[in-house]
């Protein structure tokens, strides 16, 4: 990712839209796959490439969160949120011990350039314990690849199937996908499409502000909260995964 994308990421997680909806949505994942009897806080967490720390921050509240990212800026805005259970390293050798976490969550970092995403989800799967969970966000179809791909060093976005197929090749047993940020996809379809013709933006999708409607966008968004974490939902601009380590 370019430098400067981790700066825009710091200063837009804790209010801009799409943080805070898929924030809903991830929680709402994460409880219907974590067991009902567990100790307040109990569980140990790994954010694998946790960038700028804003996803651990509300990981805490289901126990102790630890992260680590191959990007030494990222972890520097993570040391900012006050976060101290970090480290630098690539997902393809997570520096930690096999059997050793309850959790493991990995959003929008299989899809980099020059991650091998098969070699990254079976070191997830190892430094898992047996009945441990992983929950994936992903970008959804390579069709949809446009000028925010090229800002954040993106290299392939996903089907629901395909992530599927890589988590039973991993050891995985997967329990739930779908995709997400549904409701508003007609309209970034539009705005992919429009890109063809118009002159290239500076920066990611993030350096748009959505303005006075931002809120409405964050309610629409985490309005689907629900559906993902239960049907599912057919189409959308992200491909969600949980999945289960049972040896």
């Amino acid at each position: 990712m370019n430098l400067e994308e981790y700066e825009v990421m710091y200063q837009v997680e804790d209010h801009h839209w799409w943080y805070l909806g898929m924030e809903r949505i991830t929680r709402h994942l994460l409880e219907r796959a974590l067991p009902p009897d567990r100790g307040a806080r109990s569980l140990k967490i790994l954010d694998a490439g946790c960038g700028t720390g804003a996803v651990m921050k509300y990981l805490a509240r289901y126990g102790a969160a630890t992260g680590f990212d191959f990007s030494a800026e990222a972890l520097k805005f993570s040391r900012r949120r006050g976060h101290l259970r970090l480290a630098q390293a690539s997902v393809l050798q997570a520096p930690f011990a096999s059997n050793r976490f309850d959790v493991v969550v990995s959003f929008d970092v299989l899809c980099e350039i020059g991650v091998d995403d098969g070699r990254a989800l079976r070191e997830f799967a190892r430094v898992l314990k047996p009945g441990g969970i992983v929950l994936l966000r992903l970008p959804a179809y390579s069709w949809m690849r446009g000028q925010h791909d090229v800002a954040v060093y993106l290299a392939h976005r996903y089907t629901r199937g395909e992530v599927v197929a890589k988590l039973c090749a991993s050891g995985l047993t997967p329990l739930h996908s779908s995709y997400a940020n549904s409701f508003l996809f007609p309209i970034a379809a539009a705005k992919r499409w429009s890109e063809r013709f118009l002159p290239p933006q500076q920066g990611s999708d993030l350096t748009l502000s959505p303005g006075p409607i931002n809120g409405i966008l964050r309610s629409i968004l985490g309005a689907e909260a629900p559906l993902v974490s239960t049907v599912g939902l057919p189409v959308g601009l992200t491909v969600v995964a949980l999945a289960r380590k049972d040896i």
